[in-house]
């Protein structure tokens, strides 16, 4: 008998024939394989991807519901986001044509802050556009993702407990802070958005340095608007942040309570990255995190 991964090569070459007719396929590669999903890239630019749900009717329903998802929201960004190239529903298979350009977090770091906060206005007006969507027309595509801020600081402590070993001394003062401080307060509507939108997901042209498109919208839900925020603030800085909140062309939320639960997602967040790193090996992520801990939660004085 063949190998699971083998005989799922030969069921990409099978799906791309029957759905690309006429479209040559010379090589067909393993890209990853994570907890929901396993992927494969077919001549360096159709990405082929499998649910791993055991259940047909289940796995045939995410795919269907995801495509569903990307058309409606290629309809309202601004910025290009992956289209379903063809499914096969009863394998849990969605395949899209890669979009052009390279995951900001794999280019330097130095050229990334330097031209954080060009990239930070752009993607101010994606969440603009994404935020106006009405909520009642994703509500049957996404879930929602609302959970209360006091769980977020929580699970926060939680985390930090098992990195702690890994935060330098110099900012371990600032944590313990932030997780002895109450949370902050203030009501608002929730919104359909990215609600994963860190380096890894945004797309660069390296020469021009400007965003060539957004990817991996499985995580999308309706969520607090400032949690997206609080993702470029981790990853791109303060000045980032106010720059995107700047581009944010809406006044039905308040952006002052906005920028202080964004910076509460940030301090959140960069925990959660670290454990992330740390737990897989993907140093890209341990790395920006521990470079984050500098604004998140500033060194103290010895």
């Amino acid at each position: 008998m063949g190998s699971p991964s083998r005989d799922r090569a030969a069921d990409v070459r099978r799906a791309a024939a029957v759905h690309l007719p006429g479209y040559r396929i010379d090589s067909v590669v393993l890209l990853g394989e994570g907890e929901d999903n396993v992927a494969y890239e077919v001549n360096g630019e159709l990405i082929v991807r499998f649910s791993k749900d055991p259940d047909p009717a289940r796995r045939a329903a995410q795919v269907n519901n995801e495509a569903r998802l990307l058309a409606a929201v290629a309809g309202v960004s601004p910025l290009p986001v992956p289209e379903p190239g063809f499914t096969v529903a009863e394998q849990g298979c969605l395949a899209y044509f890669k979009l052009p350009g390279l995951p900001l977090i794999d280019l330097p770091a130095p050229q990334r802050s330097a031209h954080a906060t060009s990239i930070a206005a752009t993607l101010g007006e994606l969440l603009t556009a994404l935020h106006r969507v009405p909520v009642d027309r994703m509500a049957e595509l996404v879930d929602t993702d609302d959970q209360p801020i006091a769980l977020w600081l929580r699970e926060a402590a939680e985390t930090f407990a098992a990195v702690a070993d890994s935060v330098p001394t110099a900012h371990r003062p600032a944590v313990e802070a932030f997780l002895d401080a109450p949370p902050p307060t203030g009501r608002y509507a929730p919104v359909f958005s990215h609600n994963d939108l860190g380096i890894e997901h945004v797309l660069i042209d390296p020469a021009a340095w400007t965003v060539t498109g957004v990817i991996d919208w499985s995580d999308a839900a309706i969520v607090d608007p400032a949690y997206d925020f609080g993702l470029l603030y981790r990853d791109l800085g303060p000045a980032a942040l106010a720059v995107a909140l700047r581009s944010y062309r809406t006044d039905v939320h308040d952006l002052r309570s906005m920028s202080a639960r964004a910076a509460f997602y940030a301090r959140c967040s960069v925990l959660e990255d670290m454990a992330y790193g740390i737990r897989t090996g993907h140093g890209k992520y341990l790395d920006k995190s521990l470079a984050a801990l500098n604004w998140l939660y500033p060194a103290q004085a010895q």
